[in-house]
């Protein structure tokens, strides 16, 4: 397929011509070796999900369609190449500790890497191959993401999902070898196909676990059918019904975005990795409730209110609707609660997977502290370019004390270091593997970029 003139100036042909045109010498060592820490967190987490249910529920729905030769990461299942990245992505963003591009609100990982091992093992792809079409995949699903200007929550879509089925589209269609014309055309398909609903807010559905596995899939099929040679339409992005003008209709978006800054701003680099798992929108509220109780030897007994400041679109997220809110039926909606998460913190004093289970969950003194918490709108968040977080404790003894989070933590102003994600990984995955498995895993993750087989990868980060 040739690249005509208009496709040429379209966003989606912008972004054709430069994945087309990218090898891997041309993308920054120090962007390299970042996109191998990232995946190491998202197969860390991939493996300790399997310790949960939602992972055996995907395989069984996804097993309904037959059998493949596709490994899935921490498991011992093999699948279809698109069922692979289905259970794949549902794996690495299913416990909400993926990572996440801040001003895109994107977790970027979770669909530009099933999609990219799904098609690089499929096409007999190396290493080298598969890590430069995540990296593109990463920069393309930032760049819709931002493009939304933190607009998507507001009008109820998961821009994960949104934004993440055109990285995915982009990341397979580089390992199969589209030339920038069907690229183009498959992000035209993939427009098709990016939606994602956030009413599973309203009662704690599994529906937001399956939407980067869903996006992954999505990509798979549309680059498939753009290098059948399938049209899509050039204006995907900027077009009179195209993704901004539907999903956003009539508020403010930047759609330029999209094709802004391609090979010379990596925004790889923004992609923030979670200390908690828990909302990314939380994030600033459990460091800022440590912060004050390590400072002040807060005991939970003495609080008599709590005020957190949130920029009002994050804030409705964890905030309502309501009795989810500030009486989580699960480890789910517990996620998603901005109360729970400063009363757990203040009791626990600390927020990790364990502050999510069931002892948790119904401990009297979380359940009791959470509801002296009031949710007020931030008129100073740096929201959506930051996820900031302003908290206020008054105390039995009439002081008030107030610290404020305005930069969340693993942000690129305050990123996570290598070191500290290397930490985290050995954390997740050894709550199912031992340590055999987690330097086998570790050490194939952090050879991505040679010249030895895909498949060899995903073999070595299987379960077993």
């Amino acid at each position: 397929m040739t690249t005509d003139t208009h496709t040429r100036l379209s966003l989606a042909g912008q972004v054709g011509e430069f994945v087309a045109a990218a090898g891997i010498d041309d993308v920054p060592a120090e962007v390299l070796e970042r996109a191998r820490y990232l995946v190491l967190d998202a197969v860390g987490l991939a493996f300790a999900s399997t310790a949960y249910g939602f992972p055996a529920v995907a395989r069984d729905a996804l097993a309904a369609f037959g059998g493949g030769e596709h490994p899935v990461l921490g498991m011992s299942d093999r699948l279809t190449a698109r069922d692979a990245a289905v259970l794949n992505g549902v794996l690495i963003h299913g416990m909400d500790f993926d990572d996440t591009h801040i001003p895109a609100v994107t977790h970027v990982s979770a669909a530009a890497l099933p999609a990219a091992l799904a098609a690089a093992v499929a096409t007999g792809a190396s290493t080298a191959d598969l890590l430069l079409a995540y990296v593109l995949g990463v920069e393309v699903s930032a760049r819709v993401g931002i493009g939304g200007a933190g607009g998507f929550h507001d009008v109820g879509f998961h821009p994960t999902a949104v934004a993440g089925a055109f990285g995915a589209a982009t990341a397979a269609g580089k390992v199969t070898g589209l030339d920038a014309g069907q690229l183009a055309a498959a992000q035209g398909v993939v427009g098709s196909m990016s939606a994602g609903l956030l009413e599973f807010l309203e009662d704690g559905s599994w529906t937001k676990r399956l939407h980067p596995g869903w996006a992954a899939m999505s990509g798979l099929t549309a680059a498939s059918f753009a290098k059948a040679g399938w049209s899509g339409p050039p204006a995907v992005y900027e077009g009179r019904f195209g993704l901004y003008a539907t999903h956003l209709a009539g508020r403010e978006t930047h759609p330029e975005a999209v094709g802004a800054g391609l090979g010379t701003t990596w925004e790889l680099m923004r992609t923030a990795v979670k200390p908690y798992p828990i909302c990314h929108f939380n994030h600033a509220f459990a460091d800022a409730a440590l912060t004050l109780r390590e400072a002040h030897g807060i005991r939970p007994e003495d609080v008599v209110a709590v005020r957190a400041g949130i920029h009002p679109t994050p804030g409705r997220v964890v905030s309502q609707p309501e009795a989810a809110k500030w009486a989580p039926r699960d480890e789910y909606d517990a996620k998603f609660s901005l109360p729970f998460t400063v009363a757990a913190s203040l009791v626990r004093g600390r927020f990790t997977l364990a502050e999510l289970e069931d002892d948790a969950l119904a401990d009297a003194g979380i359940r009791a502290l959470a509801q002296k918490v009031r949710v007020h709108d931030d008129p100073d968040s740096a929201f959506p370019a930051a996820y900031s977080g302003a908290l206020e404790i008054k105390l039995s003894d009439g002081r008030v004390l107030a610290h404020r989070e305005q930069v969340n933590r693993g942000h690129d102003q305050r990123p996570l270091t290598n070191a500290e994600i290397e930490e985290k990984f050995r954390g997740t995955i050894g709550r199912v593997a031992g340590d055999a498995t987690t330097d086998r895993v570790r050490a194939a993750v952090l050879a991505l970029g040679d010249d030895r087989p895909a498949s060899d990868f995903a073999e070595a980060c299987r379960a077993g």
